[in-house]
């Protein structure tokens, strides 16, 4: 599969697609976050890291989840990534949208519904990254380091995104945090699940028309 550009585009081309492409995807991002909590099988990897560090350093989920993050955006400097709009928007909606859902869904009872609200929170997960990347107006930290390595490498996506939450899940666990079903399955997926979408919702730099010198 080609690789797809993800490079930023300037402000001026299609703002109101590109803001509406964004704030959709980080909305479904932060909505599926919520569903993969009450499904009940388990954390993503970097919850669980989040978890791990907390109790290893005493400090609260929010700070060392915000922490997280800092360091997180350290490490794109060698990779020559520059934050966006995205960035920031990032942060502040993907937060809202959890608490959104988390307040409104409540938590849900039965094997086979947990099972079909995990496998179902991993594919909106995959899909509303892809989508909020798409619009190109700048990765959230952790999927800016997805981003970052598949450009500075040319590996794929999948590879890469898969490699980051197999390494974030290992580590995570090896400092205590909790580890599920869910979590395995939304280490594995999410790499494949994000390329399988990317292509289609990815903007693309408008064609430039060349007029006869």
């Amino acid at each position: 599969m080609a690789a797809v550009n993800l490079s930023p585009l300037p402000l001026s081309d299609r703002p109101l697609r590109r803001f509406t492409q964004l704030f959709v995807g980080l909305a479904l991002y932060g909505a599926s976050m919520g569903l993969m909590v009450r499904a009940g099988m388990g954390l993503d990897p970097w919850d669980v890291l989040h978890e791990g560090l907390t109790n290893r350093i005493g400090l609260s989920f929010g700070t060392i989840t915000a922490l997280t993050g800092a360091v997180v955006l350290l490490a794109w400097l060698p990779l020559r990534q520059m934050p966006g709009i995205g960035t920031v928007a990032n942060v502040v909606v993907i937060a809202l949208a959890v608490d959104a859902t988390l307040a409104l869904l409540p938590e849900l009872h039965g094997l086979p519904l947990q099972i079909f609200a995990m496998l179902a929170s991993v594919v909106i997960n995959g899909f509303a990254c892809a989508v909020y990347i798409g619009a190109r107006l700048g990765p959230g930290p952790r999927d800016g380091l997805m981003t970052g390595i598949t450009a500075r490498t040319g590996w794929s996506i999948r590879l890469v995104r898969t490699g980051i939450e197999l390494s974030v899940l290992a580590l995570g666990w090896l400092l205590g945090g909790t580890v599920g079903i869910g979590t395995v399955v939304y280490a594995l997926a999410m790499g494949p699940v994000v390329q399988a979408f990317l292509p289609s919702v990815a903007l693309r730099a408008p064609t430039r028309v060349q007029t006869p010198s």
